[in-house]
């Protein structure tokens, strides 16, 4: 091992030994830095004489301090005036941990992530504020239904913080290996969906727990209990409130050929979901048909759909 700068320092000297064994000598060093060398203070002194190694003169010998009477003084002497005994301050406790500077970043404690329950209504039966209530929403649609456009600009634009969880999103941390949805469902397939909507869910619980909204987005199938609404209920919490987005087959085909990459699927494999999304018409979740509407005024629906959420929590 190198040291960056010089050599290992040798151990303090101890009065009446010599230099400890397996350390180089004095020689081998240009000499002890003195941090008054330079600035015109009195010179470094000499070191011992040969033959006496490490051995310094004693000093004439003084009488130890003692009272007039020719008595010793008391060994534990009672503190000068002004409430602190002289001499150095006492070493910390084993075990103790230093106090940072005042300009020091500290460390924030952040409360566990629960599941997330319905939020209460007030005894008056006043609705909370969807705006401003923190809040778990499952946005459910097709692909090109604009589930992650609807519920990135939701996010963006409430009053009180808010997180935008994508499923697709998570799917795509894989780099090496990924699944791609366009390959067919198979057992690789659901293994990496079914770990992406885990990590999504213990997201979206931390962050609830600290405050902050979340608005999950995925393709939930109401006819298949693998991708169904269980394992979100499971992961985030029965406080979940799930609406479906659910435009007309024309606008779904139309947005997705606009997609590009993994994203993008065939008319068939889009016209296959979106008639199987058609089974969420039977459910009693709340459905959104944004097949005339933009993204903005879409987000103002569902803010609107999530009043009726509060006041009634759907059944699911």
């Amino acid at each position: 091992m190198q040291h960056a700068v010089g050599s290992p320092l040798p151990p303090p000297h101890q009065p009446g030994h010599g230099p400890a064994a397996g350390w180089p000598q004095a020689a081998h060093h240009p000499g002890p830095y003195h941090p008054d060398a330079h600035q015109g203070s009195a010179p470094i002194p000499p070191p011992p004489a040969p033959g006496h190694p490490g051995v310094h003169p004693s000093p004439p010998h003084q009488p130890p301090p003692g009272r007039t009477d020719g008595q010793p003084m008391p060994l534990h002497q009672p503190p000068p005036a002004g409430g602190h005994p002289a001499g150095p301050p006492s070493p910390p406790q084993p075990g103790a941990v230093p106090a940072p500077p005042p300009d020091a970043t500290g460390h924030v404690r952040l409360p566990p992530g629960g599941p997330v329950v319905m939020p209460s209504v007030p005894p008056a039966h006043t609705v909370p504020d969807p705006t401003t209530t923190t809040l778990a929403v499952l946005l459910i649609g097709p692909a090109g239904a604009g589930k992650t456009s609807v519920a990135k600009h939701w996010a963006e634009h409430r009053r009180v913080p808010t997180a935008h969880i994508s499923l697709d999103d998570v799917r795509e941390w894989v780099r090496s290996g990924f699944a791609n949805p366009q390959s067919g469902w198979n057992d690789n397939s659901e293994a990496q969906y079914r770990l992406a909507r885990r990590t999504c869910g213990f997201a979206a619980r931390n962050f609830l727990a600290n405050g902050i909204s979340c608005i999950l987005d995925d393709a939930v199938f109401p006819d298949r209990p693998v991708v169904g609404l269980g394992g979100w209920k499971r992961h985030v919490g029965p406080g979940l409130l799930p609406v479906v987005l659910l435009p007309g087959l024309d606008v779904v085909l139309e947005r997705n050929a606009e997609r590009s990459g993994n994203r993008r699927l065939t008319d068939e494999e889009v016209a296959r979901i979106h008639g199987r999304m058609a089974g969420w018409y039977g459910s009693g979740l709340p459905i959104i048909d944004n097949s005339q509407l933009d993204i903005p005024t879409t987000a103002q629906v569902l803010n609107e759909v999530l009043t009726r959420a509060l006041a009634s929590p759907p059944t699911w």
